[in-house]
């Protein structure tokens, strides 16, 4: 049986720190896949398939990842793709804080499904998509903190 975890965030857009925890992620699961969640109440930067399109591109070395939108519950897409892991990374103790407490209620949903923190490589740590969009928005130049694969227009 081959170890497959969930990686689920908006994306929006991928950054250095998501690549740098998808990529250290492939030491420990034979297969991730990078899901991107879609929450009607939320107003995004880039849309859906620009979203896809990016972290396809930015990841199109690692065969062993894939890409996939969804909706609903995180732990019902993981049983949907058969991942029994959630892969999320953590900046510092806000973070983690954060994280505890999604992971805990997962488990309390589905305890079947375990979720795996990896600590974000100190030279990622500043990075965050929020910030990331708010310097896009003030026309700054963000190519050393987003992946390879983001176009923008």
């Amino acid at each position: 049986m081959s170890k497959i975890a969930l990686f689920p965030g908006s994306f929006d857009p991928i950054t250095t720190g998501h690549i740098d925890i998808i990529t250290r992620g492939l030491d420990l699961f034979d297969k991730i896949i990078v899901g991107i969640g879609n929450n009607a109440q939320k107003n995004y930067m880039f849309p859906i398939n620009d979203r896809i399109q990016f972290v396809k591109d930015s990841l199109k070395e690692y065969p062993q990842v894939e890409v996939m939108p969804y909706d609903g519950l995180t732990v019902d897409f993981c049983k949907t793709i058969h991942a029994h892991f959630i892969l999320r990374g953590v900046r510092n103790a806000i973070d983690f804080e954060y994280e505890k407490s999604i992971a805990q209620m997962n488990h309390a949903v589905e305890s079947s499904i375990e979720t795996v923190f990896l600590i974000t490589s100190p030279i990622y740590a500043p990075v965050s998509s929020t910030i990331v969009r708010d310097l896009i928005r003030h026309g700054a130049d963000v190519s050393t903190f987003v992946g390879e694969g983001v176009k923008l227009k």
